[in-house]
């Protein structure tokens, strides 16, 4: 492998109680701690929980083990709810992409990548609903 840049594209935020209507594409997702506001029907995000990855996310998100999703459920607040951001991305090297989100951010849900990244140096650069996200960084091989 070498180095390679990919740009992602997120698009959201999906409250848990819509997850059933995630799109049917392949790509990473991010898990938040969020607030809904009705009134204005919008959420304000207080906590990147979880990076994922699938060929098919609107299959994967809602069908989490309910062990995982307990773990993601337990550091929410009062009146807080989880929500999706999700990116297209159909490459082979989706799960590079995941591992790079992963490394950089650090979710506190994610065991896998948080302070290992196997490959080659990787640039991402994300736009969209990209809240606790950096707009763009470069991750290193850590040998």
């Amino acid at each position: 492998m070498a180095e390679k840049t990919y740009d992602l594209n997120f698009k959201g935020y999906c409250r848990e109680v819509n997850w059933k209507g995630l799109p049917a594409i392949s790509g990473v997702y991010c898990v938040y701690a969020c607030r809904f506001d009705a009134r204005a029907k919008s959420v304000s995000i207080r906590q990147l929980l979880y990076i994922g990855e699938s060929d098919g996310i609107a299959r994967r998100v809602p069908e989490h083990p309910k062990k995982r999703r307990d773990v993601w459920a337990r550091r929410l607040r009062s009146g807080e709810e989880l929500c999706v951001s999700r990116a297209k991305f159909e490459s082979a090297d989706r799960e590079r992409v995941e591992a790079a989100l992963i490394y950089r951010h650090k979710p506190p849900c994610n065991d896998e990548y948080v302070n290992c990244f196997p490959f080659d140096e990787t640039t991402v650069a994300t736009i969209g609903d990209t809240a606790k996200l950096r707009g763009e960084f470069t991750v290193y091989r850590d040998n």
